[in-house]
């Protein structure tokens, strides 16, 4: 396919799970399990990455960030200080709820907005500094979404990937339980292409980071994931064993200077 935009929302969509696989999950397979990212919050703020590191040499003294899917706020509470505000954007109440709890802990001002990006970005204000970290795999389009972004930024938007989908480590798992190949869908190469069929003045980097585990049983978690009855927990605890969850995960960090920067 010659338009990279196309062929990033193409490999989103192939990774649609079969309805007859849905219909039997006693559980959405694509709920988040709200400890693990507010893990995410204290190992962010811990570890210096590439994306950290960026973000922070872009930031005034007491500047603004915002956050696009923040989740309960690892990238942007990750830059306090220097940043003075941080406003995070998540369509999950109890994510925002979580986020606005964890900034008050650190003593930082907070704003907030619920719903979808790039639907509420109009009621957002500017920020010195945009981030949006591991959001962009359940963007099929790019294109309002990462412009949204670009326009929301004084100074820089910062975005991080993993390198691959972050579910594309289960697809043994598929096959093992459901006899289901799972396509390789789209990785962090194939977002580069398309930003820069944007026009974007993007600058690659690559990190690695823990990858946080589940807060509760992990075969439970990945039972869920399968779309199987926790009844099966003993069969997919056994396939864990024999092919573990990787520890880490490789980043692919992205910057680019806003097309409104002075």
């Amino acid at each position: 396919m010659d338009d990279p935009l196309e062929a990033w929302a193409e490999a989103l969509g192939s990774l649609a799970l079969p309805e007859e696989i849905l219909r039997q999950a006693p559980a959405s397979p694509w709920a988040f399990d709200p400890a693990v990212f507010l893990a995410r919050v204290a190992e962010a703020r811990e570890r210096i990455g590439l994306a950290r590191r960026w973000a922070s040499e872009a930031l005034p003294e007491g500047g603004r960030v915002l956050d696009v899917g923040c989740g309960a706020g690892a990238a942007g509470l990750a830059l306090v200080s220097p940043a003075g505000l941080v406003h995070g954007v998540d369509q999950d109440p109890a994510m925002l709820a979580a986020f606005v709890e964890q900034a008050t802990a650190l003593g930082v001002a907070a704003e907030s907005t619920q719903g979808d990006w790039p639907t509420v970005a109009p009621s957002v204000p500017a920020a010195d500094v945009v981030v949006c970290h591991h959001v962009l795999y359940n963007v099929a389009a790019l294109a309002p979404f990462v412009r949204a972004l670009d326009d929301h930024a004084r100074r820089l938007v910062v975005v991080v990937v993993s390198a691959e989908h972050p579910l594309a480590w289960m697809a043994p798992l598929w096959r093992r339980f459901w006899v289901l190949e799972r396509p390789r869908g789209p990785r962090a190469e194939d977002l580069v292409a398309a930003l820069g069929a944007l026009g974007l003045p993007v600058e690659v980097g690559w990190d690695e980071e823990p990858v946080v585990p589940p807060s509760h049983d992990q075969a439970a978690e990945v039972c869920r994931r399968l779309c199987l009855p926790e009844d099966r927990r003993d069969e997919v605890a056994a396939a864990l064993a024999e092919q573990p969850r990787p520890s880490t995960r490789r980043l692919c960090v992205l910057r680019w200077a806003p097309a409104r920067a002075d």
